[in-house]
């Protein structure tokens, strides 16, 4: 009877370490709750053109905040704002500054207010979208809306030449429909909306759009564990080019870049109850070559990308 007792209770103490190290992980957003992040991420890019180096940095400080307004079985509706962008940019030694909080100018002669004055727009407006409970954006609801108020006026722009012609191009991309789903699906686009257990995977593919490149990103997610309320995983993603995908025009020049790929390793916690980041550290590492042609010429630009990122919850 003893020994049955015993076994008893080793049976039920095994069922509570496997229900605490077992859970739902959705989204699960209280609505009309306004949930705020920051993401910072800086990065390293060298280049070699003609047999010279070239060394690009860049880092970033962007906060954006989330709310859900309504939800049915299958769906919820979300405002999303990008409440601050801020990017520093020193290419070879010369710096550029780019940042929502000022208002830039459409029409000034400088990249930099330019793009300023676009970020400012993209700061003032929601994007309202429609993303299942893993955290997929189905669809940027007003992205035609907010395409029109932020692209409006850049027939004015006053740059000319091959600079013209790419923070046109840079500016498209910035408000296209996908890159508009990335920018939100960087914040929730991670969890496998089901039932989980210490040790299981799942995976997730994102086809996005960064500077004008269309690339696909598989990551594999692995619930090392729970502790309370918080899931702790760790996440690692293959990046290549899209197949097949459309080169980029600059300056009258095609850019290819199929010979782009990289991983990403991450870790992750997760708050349980509302499937948000609590934090996210990555570092990311791409490699390969540029195709760059047009009228008379063809080159090969050798690169090679390295970059940490971290998000933040902010309280």
């Amino acid at each position: 009877m003893k020994k049955i007792l015993l076994s008893c209770v080793a049976v039920l103490f095994c069922i509570s370490i496997m229900a605490q190290n077992s859970v739902n992980l959705k989204m699960n957003l209280e609505k009309n709750k306004v949930y705020r992040f920051s993401s910072a991420s800086e990065q390293t890019i060298i280049q070699t053109v003609n047999g010279n180096q070239q060394t690009i940095e860049s880092k970033t400080n962007n906060t954006v905040s989330i709310k859900m307004i309504d939800a049915t079985a299958n769906f919820m509706i979300a405002e999303v704002r990008f409440d601050t962008l801020i990017s520093n940019t020193n290419s070879m030694g010369k710096t550029s500054s780019m940042s929502s909080v000022n208002e830039g100018d459409i029409k000034s002669t400088e990249v930099a207010d330019v793009m300023s004055c676009i970020m400012n727009r993209l700061s003032k407006n929601a994007l309202y979208v429609k993303m299942d409970f893993t955290g997929k954006v189905i669809e940027v609801v007003n992205a035609k809306m907010l395409s029109d108020v932020i692209m409006k006026d850049t027939s004015s722009i006053a740059l000319t030449g091959p600079v013209a012609s790419g923070i046109k191009t840079q500016i498209k991309n910035m408000v296209s429909d996908k890159s508009l789903k990335t920018m939100v699906e960087v914040f929730t686009n991670y969890l496998p909306g089901k039932q989980v257990s210490a040790g299981d995977n799942w995976d997730v593919t994102i086809n996005t759009n960064t500077g004008g490149m269309t690339l696909d990103v598989i990551t594999s997610y692995h619930l090392d564990g729970v502790n309370g309320n918080t899931a702790n995983i760790t996440a690692e993603s293959d990046i290549k080019a899209m197949q097949n995908a459309e080169p980029m025009l600059a300056g009258g020049a095609k850019i290819t870049y199929d010979d782009l790929k990289g991983l990403s390793k991450s870790n992750m916690m997760i708050d349980i109850q509302t499937g948000l980041l609590i934090e996210d550290k990555a570092k990311t590492h791409i490699s390969g070559n540029l195709g760059i042609s047009g009228p008379g010429f063809s080159m090969q630009i050798p690169m090679d990308i390295n970059g940490t990122s971290k998000v933040i919850a902010l309280q």
